[in-house]
């Protein structure tokens, strides 16, 4: 993209700023050039600097060693003792450093029971300059690594954990790995704060002498002229630290020297038999209360919600991602309860994608710690992405990322695969070709799955067993097929994606008068009863003797059929699925009359309360959902 100039009110008032910040340099710089007297004879000067240099060095290293762990902790805690630690590493930049000289006096001071355990030799030595610019300097380097870390996507840590790296590897490979550059900064601009620190070093150690105390010291006794060396030699030693932390080798270069994917064998992965997976979690994530059981009987299972129902929750139990207390999880005969998530050999696909943004594809698919080369060769080439193993994230499209994800999870050769919303972010086509790949898999390669998802067809294509889960409670479970053809309720029969739900009385005959119109049901409930209703679309088909006479008020062409919106003199509203015949078009303008028939097969009738009022004839899960637009 082509850079577009800024100009404006906000440009020349960031402009005043720079100026404002050259023009004192610029002067200091035309009298250095043009002064007989700069100072850089004088005695002391280059162990001043020395001095600053090294006291800097060891205070930057002592903030890195002790403050990138403790950001780590602030970044992942909460509550009072967290906000307690975050005042007091913010706290030396509120104070001024003079004062906190003087607190630090009082901890370090020669008559205390620190310095006197010290001979005090804390204050005027080495020691003291580093305690005073270390105490100055920290917040620089915490605060910057708190915010890189508060800033890592927090699924990266969950993947990581499910490929089976403990704790201390993932803050090795991932946190502090991602969070690098913000540290490097941070450390870049602790070193200089403590390089430039004079208030608080010079009540603690006024001895021996500073780069800045050495410069006050110069301008008390001589005045300005003596002065030019010691800030010159600061300028010059702060522009040179600059310019090498902000250079970076050209992107050609960089791509050079990046390790390029190995030759490695192809090799499929050995069968395995897929296990199905049964559960009895109860926990609670904040206000949120998940209360699921159930034992599948197939491999391959659907968890069907709205957001917020627990649907993620639930997913996150099975990998043992909220620990070990949520309640019993078994693969199989194989109870993964008491089991730390790194040792479940799981494979763990989450909503966002979850790659590594500095690792290429072939480094994600064997970042696990089970991670087999050869495996993770072929479900690259299964997934089509051979040729693609040395591209980093950014250089991927959003369905290659999450196959490189995919392929990540399944290199280990994990017991079982849990996918959570993977293709909600991607587009409808590339979403269509994912979950045909993925069925495919499913089919071929004995892949046992646990698939999150708010999409019904997604579930009906990947599952051969169904849980409707709403607000943490298990709404109904059991085949797509059960499930799809008599929902429990009238929210599991919109979550499943149907849209004619009507409410209505039982009148005589198991009929039911629903908007002045009536309907012919197979239900068994007393007259007057208050009821719901809903009648499949597919279920309502025109027919010159139809038994309604309905207003088609809009026509939508979905490709394979049309989707019809109809509605009753009495002011009810129906919609209609109408298969689209070889022949060519011929459907109903919008405005034309038709006669329907609404088949009692398709209709389910729910008492107020929710409960089926019963069972349906099995029909196709696939006809079920209305298209989307």
């Amino acid at each position: 993209m082509i850079g577009r100039r800024r100009s404006g009110p906000i440009a020349m008032l960031g402009a005043l700023l720079a100026l404002y910040l050259a023009i004192p340099l610029v002067a200091f710089l035309i009298r250095l050039a043009g002064s007989d007297n700069r100072g850089f004879t004088e005695s002391g000067l280059l162990d001043a600097a020395r001095t600053s240099a090294i006291s800097a060095t060891i205070s930057a290293t002592i903030v890195t060693v002790l403050g990138v762990p403790l950001a780590h902790w602030m970044a992942h805690s909460h509550g009072t003792l967290r906000r307690v630690v975050n005042v007091l590493v913010q706290l030396p930049l509120a104070l001024p450093p003079v004062m906190s000289g003087i607190v630090l006096v009082y901890l370090v001071g020669p008559y205390t029971w620190l310095g006197e355990r010290f001979d005090g030799h804390l204050t005027e030595s080495v020691a003291g300059v580093v305690i005073a610019q270390t105490f100055v300097a920290s917040p620089f380097l915490i605060i910057a690594a708190r915010s890189a870390f508060e800033a890592i996507d927090p699924q990266l840590e969950d993947v990581a954990a499910t490929l089976g790296h403990r704790p201390l590897s993932r803050f090795i490979r991932v946190d502090l790995r991602i969070a690098a550059p913000a540290i490097r900064a941070g450390l870049l601009l602790t070193w200089l704060r403590a390089l430039g620190e004079y208030g608080a070093t010079v009540l603690l150690s006024y001895h021996p002498y500073t780069l800045p105390v050495f410069t006050y010291v110069q301008f008390s006794s001589t005045g300005i002229p003596t002065t030019q060396a010691p800030t010159a030699i600061a300028l010059g030693v702060a522009a040179i630290v600059l310019l090498l932390a902000g250079f970076r080798l050209p992107r050609t270069v960089r791509e050079r020297l990046r390790r390029s994917a190995p030759e490695v064998v192809a090799t499929r992965p050995s069968a395995a038999q897929a296990h199905p997976v049964a559960f009895d979690i109860d926990t609670h994530v904040g206000g949120f209360h998940l209360q699921v059981a159930h034992s599948a009987k197939s491999p391959r299972i659907a968890v069907l919600g709205a957001s917020g129902a627990g649907k993620s929750i639930l997913l996150r139990s099975l990998a043992g991602l909220l620990g070990s207390g949520v309640g019993s999880v078994r693969l199989g005969d194989v109870e993964l309860s008491g089991t730390a998530v790194e040792d479940r050999q799981l494979g763990y696909v989450p909503q966002q994608h979850g790659l590594f943004p500095d690792r290429t594809a072939w480094e994600q698919a064997t970042f696990g710690i089970h991670a087999d080369p050869g495996v993770a060769a072929w479900w690259l080439q299964r997934l089509q992405l051979d040729g693609l193993q040395d591209r980093l994230p950014q250089q991927l499209s959003g369905g290659q990322r999450q196959r490189v994800v995919i392929a990540a999870a399944l290199a280990g050769v994990p017991r079982l695969l849990l996918l959570d919303e993977p293709f909600s972010a991607l587009d409808y086509p590339v979403r269509q070709e994912l979950t045909a790949l993925v069925r495919r898999l499913q089919q071929q390669d004995s892949l046992a799955t646990v698939l999150v998802t708010h999409d019904p067809v997604e579930a009906a294509m990947l599952a051969d067993e169904l849980l409707v889960i709403a607000d943490g409670r298990l709404a109904q479970a059991g085949t797509v097929r059960e499930v799809f053809d008599a929902p429990a309720s009238p929210a599991v029969a919109r979550l499943i994606g149907l849209t004619n739900v009507r409410d209505g009385l039982i009148a005589d005959d198991g009929c039911v008068l629903s908007d002045g119109v009536r309907i012919r049901t197979d239900a068994s409930l007393p007259d007057g009863s208050a009821v719901t209703w809903c009648v499949r679309p597919e279920f309502v088909r025109a027919s010159a003797k139809g038994e309604h006479e309905v207003t088609v008020t809009d026509v939508a062409d979905l490709g394979s059929r049309l989707l019809l919106d109809l509605e009753w003199s009495s002011g009810l509203n129906l919609q209609a699925h109408q298969a689209i015949s070889s022949a060519g078009p011929s459907w109903p303008e919008v405005g034309s009359t038709l006669r329907v028939d609404l088949d009692p097969a398709g209709i389910s009738v729910w008492p107020s309360g929710g409960t089926p009022a019963e069972d349906r004839p099995v029909a196709d899960p696939f006809g079920v959902v209305h298209d989307p637009l």
